[in-house]
This record gives structure tokens, C-alpha cells and sequence, in this order.
């Protein structure tokens, strides 16, 4: 294993034990979208997109929050329509927060929207994986 594995895996690892309990993959179905720009000054902008998913074969929802502020350029988001397929990859609200609905919200890390299949974060390899979920037997 070169530097750069090594490296790269310490920083996975690290990772991991950081925020392992909190990471969350779901996959569903658009139910809204909104988008907000803003720009601060010419030079400051924010951009906020809230999602509200419903998971496959389930009846509840599932609110999840991107945020991104950057210097001089855009901050870019995949166009997203109401209905569309999407995977989402995030971390879950900290336990330890006052409010139980920061704890609901999931912050987006990155989108998959197999409708159109296109990546918030280009991720190498070109097969999309569903989410599978453990059937249990009764």
C-alpha cells in the first residue's frame, strides 16, 4: 500500500468512528423541493435546498437539508423535480440537541437522482446501487 492509500484510509477511518452512527442512506421519492439562493454583496453566496423524501413501501417522511456557502463562485445543485428517484447520503441530527426535530433532519452529504441519473458529488464508479433493505422474517 503506497502514501496515498494509507493516507486515504486513515482519514476513512477517522471518519467513520467520528460520525459512523449518524450516517444515513435513504432512498425514495421526491415529494417537495426548495431551492434558495442567495447572494451576499457580488461575492458571498449561499445556496439552501430542502427535500422532503418518502421512502420506498413506507408511509412517513423525511425532511433533508443541504446547505453550502461559498466565495465568488455559485455553489451548484442538481435539478431536482418533485417525483423524481433519489438516494440520499447524510448524517442524522446530533442526539444530545435540545430540539427533537434537529434531530429528525438529515444534513445532505450527496444526492443520487437515478430519474435522471445525475450526482450532486461525482462518486468513481458508474453503477448506481440500490439501497436494500433487511427483510425480517416472522
Amino acid at each position: 500500500m503506497g502514501f496515498k492509500e494509507k493516507l486515504a484510509k486513515y482519514y476513512t477511518d477517522s471518519y467513520i468512528k467520528k460520525y459512523g452512527d449518524r450516517l444515513a442512506q435513504i432512498q425514495g421519492n421526491v415529494v417537495s423541493v426548495k431551492v434558495e439562493e442567495k447572494t451576499i454583496l457580488w461575492i458571498f453566496h449561499k445556496i439552501t435546498a430542502v427535500l422532503i423524501v418518502r421512502p420506498e413501501r413506507s408511509k412517513n417522511i423525511i425532511k433533508c437539508v443541504y446547505k453550502k456557502n461559498k466565495w465568488f463562485k455559485k455553489p451548484t445543485f442538481i435539478p431536482i423535480n418533485q417525483g423524481n428517484l433519489v438516494i440520499i447520503q447524510g448524517l442524522k441530527g446530533k442526539k444530545g440537541k435540545k430540539s427533537k426535530e434537529s434531530r429528525e433532519i438529515i444534513e445532505i452529504m450527496n444526492i443520487k437522482n437515478l430519474t435522471n441519473k445525475k450526482d450532486l458529488v461525482p462518486v468513481e464508479g458508474a453503477q448506481v446501487k440500490r439501497v436494500q433493505k433487511i427483510q425480517r422474517m416472522k
